[in-house]
């Protein structure tokens, strides 16, 4: 059987992260969503997604395909049932598709299929950029049961202290000594030649990814994941990181999302509570005006290639877009379009030829090449951001 992810009716939703990637492609847990469909079905996937960015994602269609909304993370329940869909077939949560079959070139009606309703309790969706972290903990817990079920874990150095060793799982080739790993309160992974520096205090749920690092002294706080090739320091609490991304020094960084490469800059921090503990706003991108969260706590969503100066400073629910470029003292503004240059006295465009140099730059020394692929991806944000900006 061919399966394909496709985005639904939330990628606009899940912007900015889904700018620059399909929604299977969003990292929640130890595993991106596409990850985690491909371990339960042991297939891999394609995916329909905007034009612009189906060049770097294309879509394979086969003779018969199984569609699979990708903001629904799988369950046993719902993989059993997906895998299980017939011709004319589809299963759905209330009004929304969660997978159907289709041929190729089929023209889908619904009003001619057979209708599953899914009345499992077990539904997991990805719907809005906060639940990336507010619902990172149970995608942890279900991630590391997938990953580590029937395998044996490297073994916990003698100079590192741990609490509840049965949900702590080292992969090969990671180092950790004299370390804090806390796992009372949720499972603990770290990633194949992943490091923990010396004096390091984690609290699970927590997973650490392949090639990533939590630099000394830092305090890591549950409902954390550093994605692959990410360094880590300071204090960081229920955030996720997707991916080569940096927050390498210390101060604070609190629910919140950073997508890939960005970096953030020594003693910078956001606030993740408001004075009046008041519910959290965030940008909407499908409304273009706040929605509210129905969050107390909610910190920072950051997009691709973003950066911030040092001493930088967050206000509770703060929405950045892709490539912008924040510094200098006081509180930008609670939404940055992507591109911008600037900070709290106001940004100018940052033009896309020298938002490419940075990127050139940043990614090289990981040994990735910026292709034209991701030129003409950031080229179509920066048109598509344009309204958004002041200049």
């Amino acid at each position: 059987m061919n399966y394909i992810l496709f985005d639904g009716t939330v990628r606009n939703q899940l912007l900015p992260f889904t700018y620059t990637r399909p929604v299977a492609d969003i990292r929640i847990g130890i595993l991106t969503i596409r990850e985690k469909w491909e371990k339960y079905l042991g297939f891999t996937t394609s995916t329909v997604t905007e034009d612009y960015l189906s060049e770097k994602y294309p879509m394979v269609e086969l003779e018969v395909n199984i569609m699979i909304n990708a903001s629904f993370i799988p369950t046993e329940n719902l993989v059993n049932i997906v895998k299980g869909l017939e011709e004319n077939q589809a299963v759905f949560y209330d009004d929304e598709p969660i997978a159907f079959f289709t041929k190729e070139d089929q023209e889908v009606d619904f009003d001619s299929f057979d209708i599953i309703q899914y009345t499992h309790d077990d539904v997991f969706r990805v719907a809005h950029t906060w639940d990336i972290f507010s619902k990172n903990h149970k995608a942890i817990e279900q991630d590391f049961e997938l990953l580590t079920k029937d395998r044996t874990s490297q073994p916990i150095p003698e100079t590192t202290v741990a609490f509840n060793k049965s949900q702590i799982f080292i992969e090969e080739g990671a180092t950790l000594p004299l370390c804090s790993l806390n796992a009372n309160d949720g499972p603990i992974y770290i990633g194949k030649d992943a490091e923990i520096m010396e004096g390091v205090m984690i609290r699970g749920p927590f997973a650490l990814c392949d090639h990533a690092t939590v630099k000394m002294g830092a305090k890591i706080y549950t409902g954390c994941t550093i994605g692959p090739h990410s360094k880590v320091g300071g204090e960081v609490n229920n955030s996720v990181i997707f991916g080569y991304s940096n927050k390498g020094h210390d101060g604070f960084l609190g629910n919140s999302v950073l997508g890939e490469w960005c970096n953030i800059g020594a003693d910078s921090n956001n606030s993740n509570l408001k004075n009046n503990y008041a519910e959290v706003r965030l940008w909407d991108y499908e409304t273009e005006r706040f929605a509210k969260t129905g969050l107390q706590f909610c910190g920072l969503m950051m997009g691709d290639h973003s950066k911030c100066g040092i001493n930088t400073m967050f206000n509770t629910g703060t929405v950045v877009g892709v490539s912008a470029n924040i510094f200098g003292s006081g509180f930008p503004r609670n939404f940055i379009p992507s591109f911008s240059w600037g900070g709290s006295g106001g940004t100018t465009t940052y033009k896309t030829d020298k938002a490419f140099e940075v990127a050139k730059i940043v990614m090289a020394r990981r040994h990735i090449d910026f292709t034209d692929e991701d030129a003409k991806i950031l080229e179509y944000v920066f048109e598509e951001s344009s309204k958004f900006r002041r200049s």
